[in-house]
């Protein structure tokens, strides 16, 4: 099977910065991606908010970062991503060209917006029709859009549209908001915001950009139009996670991958970056810094790694402690066997089993403190230890 040090599922805004990351820091950096690189942005007609780039178009937004990316030499690969399997430590990936084991893994398949899935949408988008209010208000000034949706996004985004537009018609296929009630009343007060209740969009129309839309009373059956240049559609998004099984990552209600703030996930050495992630904020800012943060924590793990790899599986012989560094009896243990070990000119190689934790399960140590005796890494006896001289049978085995 293929090896590698870092492999990142997906060439958007996080996994191009990670590859940056990873390939500065010196790992072996292999980028799986279908498609176009660049993610979403892709379809980001303008973007205004990147840092040192006042106005760019999203696709070349995404080939500074591919160019860049392959600056540094990363391998990418055109491969549809399957599933991943996570088995006593391993991590490997499964595409529709075979099997690849990293070492550390970084996931950064982004999200997608639901669509409408009308007539004109697929057309229009970045052309009037956008999924972001964040990113593309400002390009509405003085002009009448329509947000689609009725919960907290929807209602939110609409009230973030009156900064920049005259108007801001609310459709809604219900008769209330499913908002939360702060928003709603802020929302219902404010002049610029038109509710439009009970109705679903038919259509959404124009040639060259939105001209309007069609829309259909659910409860008459009437149909109207709506002419408007823009139409932000909030109907939810959901994470780009259909490879991972459904007990693979700890992820929050929606799918989103949960991560701590390194960017590691539920499972030791697999990291998560960008909109894939659970979080508050999803733009190209983010995802970035959220590549640059997993590339430098998978860098850590994979040194990490390699260096327990190298004190415990290659000598022939080697004494191992384990022991807890959040439990100050055992980092006294650990000190006192350190000096002991030291001073008869014993070999002992210390591990904090609190922060090593997969390496601890691999070698079936159950309970802090415990010492093992390896052999090119099996182990040939283990004992537990209240008092440091409990080692010295180890070393007699020797």
């Amino acid at each position: 099977m293929e090896k590698r040090e870092l492999v990142i599922i997906g060439a958007g805004p996080a996994g191009l910065t990670a590859a940056i990351y990873g390939r500065r820091a010196g790992l072996d950096v292999l980028i799986l991606e279908k498609g176009l690189a660049g993610g979403q942005i892709n379809i980001t007609d303008e973007i205004e908010n990147w840092p040192g780039v006042p106005h760019s178009t999203g696709a070349d937004l995404a080939k500074s970062f591919k160019d860049h990316a392959a600056k540094f030499q990363p391998e990418f690969r055109d491969v549809a991503v399957e599933s991943i399997k996570l088995e006593r430590g391993s991590k490997i990936v499964v595409t529709d060209k075979g099997e690849i084991e990293g070492e550390a893994l970084i996931v950064a398949t982004g999200a997608s917006f639901r669509r409408l899935g009308c007539p004109g949408e697929a057309k229009l988008i970045g052309r009037g029709v956008s999924y972001c209010a964040v990113c593309d208000a400002a390009f509405f000034q003085d002009a009448e859009v329509a947000v689609i949706g009725g919960g907290n996004t929807a209602v939110e985004e609409a009230l973030y549209l009156t900064q920049f537009a005259s108007k801001v018609y609310v459709i809604h296929r219900r008769d209330t908001f499913r908002a939360d009630k702060v928003p709603v009343e802020r929302a219902l007060a404010s002049d610029k915001i038109v509710p439009v209740f009970d109705s679903v969009v038919e259509s959404i129309n124009g040639e060259e950009m939105v001209e309007g839309l069609t829309l259909k009373n659910v409860k008459t059956g009437e149909i109207s139009e709506l002419p408007v240049e823009g139409v932000f559609v909030f109907v939810g998004t959901e994470p780009n996670v259909s490879f991972l099984g459904e007990s693979q990552l700890r992820r929050s209600r929606g799918g989103w991958i949960i991560t701590d703030e390194n960017m590691e996930t539920s499972e030791e050495g697999v990291f998560a970056a960008g909109d894939v992630r659970d979080k508050v904020l999803r733009q190209v800012v983010t995802a970035a810094a959220d590549g640059a943060i997993a590339a430098m924590a998978a860098y850590a793990a994979v040194t990490e790694q390699q260096y327990l790899h190298d004190r415990l599986f290659k000598p022939e012989f080697t004494v191992v402690l384990f022991t807890s560094s959040i439990d100050e009896k055992q980092v006294r243990l650990a000190s006192d066997a350190e000096s002991w070990a030291k001073d008869k000119g014993l070999p002992l190689t210390l591990v904090d089993g609190y922060r090593f934790r997969r390496m601890t399960e691999k070698l079936g140590v159950e309970t802090l403190p415990a010492a093992l005796l390896l052999a090119s890494g099996e182990v040939r006896q283990r004992v537990s230890l209240t008092d440091v001289t409990d080692l010295a049978p180890l070393f007699e085995k020797k």
